[in-house]
């Protein structure tokens, strides 16, 4: 007997593998295009690790005319999770990363080089661990639990390397008689694979990300077909890249100290080994020291976080492409106005360390993304996430679209636009004020800074309404404010006051603080003569009148 016999005893019904290698033809795309995949285990939510390999690995394929493909990894059946595929699915939606090909849902898929779920195509792993068997290089293991358990003890207890390996792999010389034998007594078995690999001998490897890196062969005979007859994620990696034709493997760098074994199975296998690329992990700062952005400690883990306080996935993405790329910060400093696709991400200039996750600079990038958005969209978005989150926002939005689109069109869509809108959240707070029923409903405070004489205040208000006119233009506007200004004692110009400060009760930004507060009950807004634009000459007159009357 010989290993083709054994191969065809564990696998009678199973294809020669020249079957799937004329079925998933090469594909033809142009010289250069990367292949590329992301590949979760349907076992809980979406990591924002998860979504920044996606994106790093989508951007790179976008910009050779490749294809990014989406792979579900369901061969650890217990882990799954219900809902676990869609959920993923639904993520990847939401950010704008939907895949070339692979499952667009729980049950469908498109795409020429399916199953894309790992748990339907048991019978390609089987054709490939057959041929591995038939080549010697895979066998039957026949080790209980209890026997792996004591091999490991003993490793322990004589402090050497712990694992299946070399004199510790029990079942890699059997004979091919015995191990047929033990397979029709019913013995239950595993398919391991043979490693032709040594400890003492290193391998070089170029990373794509880590640069030059070396490690000490495999030589660990690892389970590739587990006792329920799926593969394990090694052995199914390694086919399912062969056959999709993957050129560029993007990933976790978790991950990094597999290549030697990942190499080893491809070059046992016949096959060309793609690239690798492994990605540093996202990092939080603890008290001082640096971890990683954990799934059971951090909300922020989750892209599902994202949504729920209102950030952009626009916002989102173009923070991860500033820890992606140290060089993407000036580009969009100076591409204000282009889109993301337009910047080319490049491999080799990613950190090999852990960036440091903040809070404070995504909400600063997220101001500039939604700075640039049209009042439609505003209006659209923060709508959405309203009609989810928040009643009272909803309520607003929806009571007067035509007057919302004004209130949030003001400084908006030019050279110098509003950046007080981190996240939608936000926006309820930064617009209420426009709203009467809203601002009636809010107490006031009356810290004006620098004038705060009751009668002042009253002149200054008085005097205003005298001379508003909402038709005028806004140099003629500020004008009029100046001249007020020195009328009642007040420096036209900041800088006159600044330079004779005993001359002056004060300066024109003192009056217009005054007329900004009685307004709106605040000292920071954005642009005031479009304020009273929007609010009209009605709701402008009446809301000097009552601050006039509540202060004095």
């Amino acid at each position: 007997m010989n290993y083709k016999d054994l191969a065809n005893l564990i696998f009678p019904n199973a294809k020669e593998i020249e079957y799937y290698e004329n079925k998933y033809t090469k594909r033809d795309l142009p010289e250069g295009a990367v292949v590329s995949r992301y590949g979760p285990s349907p076992t809980g939510f979406m990591h924002l690790g998860n979504l920044y390999q996606v994106l790093v690995a989508k951007k790179i394929t976008e910009q050779t005319q490749g294809v990014f493909f989406l792979r579900i990894e369901d061969t650890d059946q217990k882990r799954e999770v219900e809902n676990g595929v869609a959920s993923i699915i639904k993520s990847l939606q939401e950010f704008n990363l939907e895949p070339d090909e692979g499952m667009i849902s729980d049950t469908e898929s498109k795409g020429d080089y399916g199953p894309y779920k790992q748990s339907q195509r048991k019978e390609i792993y089987e054709a490939y661990a057959k041929y591995l068997i038939e080549q010697g290089k895979a066998y039957p293991c026949f080790c209980t639990q209890e026997e792996v358990e004591q091999i490991r003890q003993k490793q322990e207890a004589a402090k050497i390397r712990p694992g299946y390996y070399g004199v510790w792999a029990k079942y890699r010389n059997l004979p091919v008689e015995e191990a047929i034998k033990k397979i029709k007594l019913g013995e239950k078995y595993i398919i391991r694979f043979k490693s032709p690999g040594r400890e003492d001998r290193k391998i070089k490897h170029k990373d794509c990300i880590k640069g030059n890196v070396e490690f000490p062969e495999n030589d660990q005979d690892i389970v590739i077909i587990k006792a329920d007859g799926l593969p394990t994620y090694h052995f199914a990696h390694v086919i399912d890249d062969h056959l999709m034709g993957t050129t560029h493997v993007i990933r976790s760098d978790e991950w990094l100290s597999s290549v030697p074994l990942h190499l080893q199975l491809f070059k046992e296998m016949g096959f060309i080994a793609p690239k690798y690329a492994h990605i540093a992990p996202i990092m939080k700062n603890d008290n001082g020291n640096k971890r990683k952005l954990s799934k059971r400690k951090d909300p922020e883990a989750a892209v599902s976080y994202y949504a729920q306080i209102g950030i952009p996935q626009e916002a989102v993405k173009e923070y991860l492409l500033n820890i992606a790329n140290s060089n993407f910060e000036n580009w969009r400093r100076t591409n204000k106005q282009k889109n993301i696709s337009e910047f080319e991400l490049q491999l080799n200039k990613m950190s090999v360390s852990g960036a440091l996750f903040d809070m404070v600079k995504l909400q600063d990038v997220s101001k500039i993304v939604i700075s640039n958005f049209t009042a439609e969209k505003v209006y659209e978005e923060s709508l959405k996430w309203a009609t989810k989150y928040d009643k009272e926002l909803q309520e607003m939005l929806q009571n007067n679209k035509e007057y919302s689109l004004k209130v949030l069109g003001i400084e908006r869509g030019n050279a110098k636009p509003r950046k007080d809108i981190a996240k939608w959240s936000d926006v309820k707070n930064q617009i209420e004020y426009m709203y009467n029923e809203k601002f009636k409903s809010k107490k006031q405070e009356y810290s004006l800074q620098n004038i705060n004489e009751q009668k002042d205040i009253k002149e200054i208000l008085e005097e205003y309404i005298k001379i508003y006119d909402e038709k005028d233009d806004k140099q003629t506007w500020f004008n009029k404010i100046k001249e007020l200004s020195g009328r009642l004692g007040y420096a036209k110009e900041v800088k006159e006051y600044k330079a004779n400060p005993d001359k002056y009760l004060g300066h024109v930004g003192d009056v217009s603080t005054v007329i900004r507060i009685a307004l709106t009950g605040r000292t920071n807004t954005p642009d005031m003569y479009e304020i009273m634009q929007v609010l009209g000459k009605e709701n402008v007159i009446k809301r000097l009148i009552q601050y006039s009357e509540i202060i004095y």
